[in-house]
């Protein structure tokens, strides 16, 4: 039974993959939310009203008005909004320790390997030529990624060769994944190569919750296939051109 939650969950977000994942939580846990908007091709994950929540600078973030003893609480990393919504609602994630246990490799799976990988490659298919002159210095990192996407999709596919889902019932790790593999011909993948990986992106992708998770926001980002190239080398600037802010003490 989803806990009762009149005033609606701040969502801090971009339509990215790791943004989809939040918004997609959001929809299948019929939780009420509000979006605000962070740019992250301009910058504005680096304001200081969004780094009060999201020290890492990267979004999203969600700030509940309803949290633990019904005091607003603020949680950053979207596995850890999965896992606390998850927890919040009772959907998706259940109390059982050993279908926790199942549902908590997946989603750290995802978060430090599928997603991280996946950025990487596309960060050297699609930002890196506009941040480099020399393509041989970014050829090795385009091959080095883009392969272990590919190794990746193959742990999928062969944990979804018997299973119609990645930890048992579909769950937060089917809907942390599931906008990783939406990416695929980014990551210069292709999915008719993974059958039973497909048939899972298939089942999942015609979900209506998803359909509306991933339409949170749509207007506000330009597919990458229309970024000009002046739109995309304004973003890698904002995305990787940040160095570490030191203070002394």
């Amino acid at each position: 039974m989803t806990t009762p939650n009149p005033r609606p969950i701040e969502l801090y977000y971009w339509p990215t993959p790791n943004g989809w994942k939040i918004s997609i939580a959001l929809e299948e846990m019929g939780l009420p939310y509000e979006m605000k908007p962070v740019n992250i091709g301009k910058g504005e994950q680096f304001e200081p009203g969004f780094l009060a929540i999201s020290p890492n600078n990267r979004m999203p973030a969600i700030i509940d008005p309803e949290g633990p003893d019904g005091k607003p609480i603020s949680v950053f990393e979207s596995g850890a909004i999965l896992m606390y919504l998850g927890r919040k609602t009772g959907q998706y994630y259940p109390q059982d320790e050993r279908a926790r246990v199942k549902i908590d490799e997946w989603l750290m799976w995802q978060m430090a390997g599928l997603g991280p990988m996946s950025g990487q490659a596309s960060h050297f298919r699609l930002y890196a030529p506009n941040l480099v002159d020399d393509p041989k210095l970014i050829e090795y990192g385009q091959t080095r990624y883009t392969n272990e996407v590919n190794r990746l999709y193959g742990v999928m596919e062969r944990q979804l060769q018997h299973n119609d889902y990645l930890a048992g019932d579909y769950s937060i790790a089917d809907m942390a994944c599931y906008p990783w593999i939406r990416g695929a011909k980014l990551f210069g993948q292709d999915l008719s190569e993974f059958p039973n990986l497909l048939v899972w992106f298939d089942r999942i992708d015609a979900r209506p919750c998803v359909k509306a998770g991933l339409g949170v926001g749509e207007m506000l980002r330009k597919p990458a296939q229309q970024q000009s190239q002046a739109d995309i080398k304004e973003a890698a600037k904002a995305l990787f051109g940040q160095t570490a802010a030191v203070t002394k003490t």
